[in-house]
């Protein structure tokens, strides 16, 4: 969970946000006032390295679970084979699921979410809040056609869902506009890649914190992706230059609520779970078409 002010704020203090992943509830709530979201100026472009993690990994490869879903789990060990990260990726051809949003100002686990909605996969959404008791997801959230909350600024990126598809972009080339016919989107931040599979969170802003990370990308073939990192040692940065340097084909990708929000439930598959380690009030939904 993240809380933060509308405030115009300074990049060093957004970025200990950013990095932080989700915060105990028990952190200062600032009430947001206004419609300004924070600004962070867009990153310059610089070249990444994958020097960031070592490259002692082990890789099953894609496998298929059903048609339209496929899977893969990557290791990533250090100079001692110590286990210090695992990738878990789902890969979802949009010709054969879509996707969707659900927010409940009660959270529940992702089980509970499961049964409810009846998805075939549950993944954690986007940073909350909590006000009088009440569990708000922060930027501009649609659920069923309506839309609630304000649009984050250039800095962040949008899930947007349409009777069609669903898209990921870079709010500072496609800004909300409040005349689109969106189903269900939801904002979060920071992007990890720009459009093109640019380096989309620069050296400039690391922090070294680490912590568990959700992700959801667009490849180039406009397959979506989610990814948890599920063992806590990516800091942004970090996380951003891998993900650009692999061979996932990755056109865009959005960070998610981390630490322990961070968590994917697949129907049928609980061996391919990762748990997350709070209670969620928005999450992203798939189902098969």
């Amino acid at each position: 969970m993240l809380k933060y002010s509308h405030r115009v704020l300074s990049i060093f203090l957004i970025t200990n946000w950013l990095l932080s992943g989700c915060a105990p509830l028990q952190r200062i709530d600032i009430t947001p006032t206004g419609t300004t979201s924070p600004t962070i100026a867009p990153s310059p472009t610089l070249s990444p390295t994958i020097e960031v993690k070592p490259n002692n990994r082990s890789d099953t490869g894609w496998s298929l679970l059903q048609p339209g879903l496929e899977k893969r789990l990557l290791n990533i060990y250090d100079n001692q084979n110590q286990l210090l990260e695992s990738l878990h990726i789902l890969r979802l051809d949009q010709n054969l699921f879509r996707l969707d949003v659900a927010y409940d100002e009660t959270p529940k686990d992702l089980e509970n979410w499961q049964a409810e909605t009846k998805a075939s996969i549950v993944v954690n959404g986007g940073y909350f809040r909590v006000e009088n008791g009440k569990y708000i997801p922060n930027g501009l959230t649609i659920i069923n056609g309506t839309a609630f909350g304000d649009s984050y600024d250039t800095f962040a990126g949008m899930l947007a869902i349409n009777e069609k598809s669903a898209a990921l972009r870079w709010l500072a080339n496609e800004p909300y506009d409040s005349t689109e016919k969106l189903v269900a989107a939801l904002q979060s931040f920071p992007l990890l890649i720009k459009p093109g599979g640019e380096l989309g969170f620069s050296k400039q802003y690391e922090d070294n914190l680490k912590a568990r990370r959700t992700v959801i990308g667009q490849d180039k073939d406009r397959k979506l992706l989610f990814i948890v990192a599920s063992e806590g040692d990516f800091t942004l940065h970090e996380l951003s230059a891998y993900l650009t340097e692999s061979d996932l084909n990755l056109d865009i990708a959005i960070n998610l609520d981390g630490g322990p929000s961070s968590g994917i439930i697949i129907d049928n598959y609980p061996q391919e779970s990762v748990f997350e380690q709070t209670l969620l009030p928005v999450v992203i939904l798939a189902y098969p078409r």
